[in-house]
């Protein structure tokens, strides 16, 4: 049974939690005001909004989040974006890479540049809004997600006692290099939660040799949650539904990126 309230006091991973983390970044395309209002109704006294502006080349115009804090806990939540504005840098094997946070391994160079952009704004949120012993979380969906990884992942290995208790994503894309995704295992063992729904276009790409961090959730075709991915993505679940172009609309890979079928997904698996 999910929480009628967004729970401050927890420090670990609960599929309660992952409810609210996913309706956090289900927030974070929301404008400011929403936010706001948003965020108080769920006992969040301090808000700050975070936008950044990207080059006109990339194929989003800026990058967003938001800094909720409290007493007991604080939430870095990015905003994701619609598959099809991405679906080149997603697709492309080629795609350029740029060093990873403090040096670690190599970063999908978009996501690099869209980290970039916010992190200033980030690293000063997290400093003044956990100003005491509150827990540390990081959450988004699709880019979103990619950005929560490498947010918390900067902000760690520049200075290690920013560790964030816990990283929850949803159809995340592969986002860095196996060197990089070693190290962010090793240090965000037990914290990191990538959740996958089914055929989700966006959790499959980019290609090699880009790799996904560990500890994924998999939803299967049957909405059941599970331990393995899709054919895909190298394990074996049925693709009812998948067409020829993941990235037509009406194709079960866009489909199943919808944000909204993930928090659907998570809150039928709280027991």
């Amino acid at each position: 049974m999910v929480a009628s309230a967004f729970d401050h006091t927890v420090t670990d991973f609960q599929m309660p939690h992952a409810y609210w983390l996913a309706r956090s970044a289900k927030l974070a395309y929301a404008d400011e005001a929403a936010i706001r209002t948003t965020a108080a109704e769920w006992g969040f006294d301090r808000v700050q909004h975070l936008r950044a502006e990207l080059d006109p080349s990339f194929p989003i115009e800026d990058v967003q989040a938001f800094a909720a804090g409290s007493d007991r806990m604080v939430v870095v939540a990015f905003r994701g974006t619609e598959p099809a504005k991405i679906q080149d840098w997603l697709s492309d094997a080629a795609t350029l890479v740029a060093p990873g946070p403090a040096g670690k391994g190599l970063v999908h160079q978009g996501f690099s540049q869209a980290l970039d952009a916010v992190y200033p704004q980030v690293l000063k949120a997290v400093e003044r809004l956990r100003d005491g012993q509150q827990s540390l979380w990081f959450t988004g969906h699709g880019l979103g997600g990619a950005l929560a990884v490498l947010a918390s992942a900067r902000l760690y290995f520049e200075d290690p006692e920013l560790l964030a208790n816990g990283v929850c994503t949803f159809g995340q894309p592969r986002t860095c290099d196996r060197f990089l995704a070693e190290s962010y295992d090793e240090a965000f063992a037990a914290r990191t939660f990538r959740f996958v729904n089914n055929n989700d276009v966006v959790a499959q790409l980019p290609p090699e040799p880009f790799h996904h961090v560990r500890d994924l959730r998999y939803f299967g075709a049957d909405g059941e949650l599970r331990a393995k991915m899709t054919v895909l993505g190298g394990a074996a679940d049925p693709l009812p539904g998948f067409t020829g172009d993941p990235f037509a609309p009406a194709a079960d890979g866009v489909r199943d990126h919808v944000l909204d079928r993930y928090v659907e997904l998570v809150e039928n698996s709280i027991s």
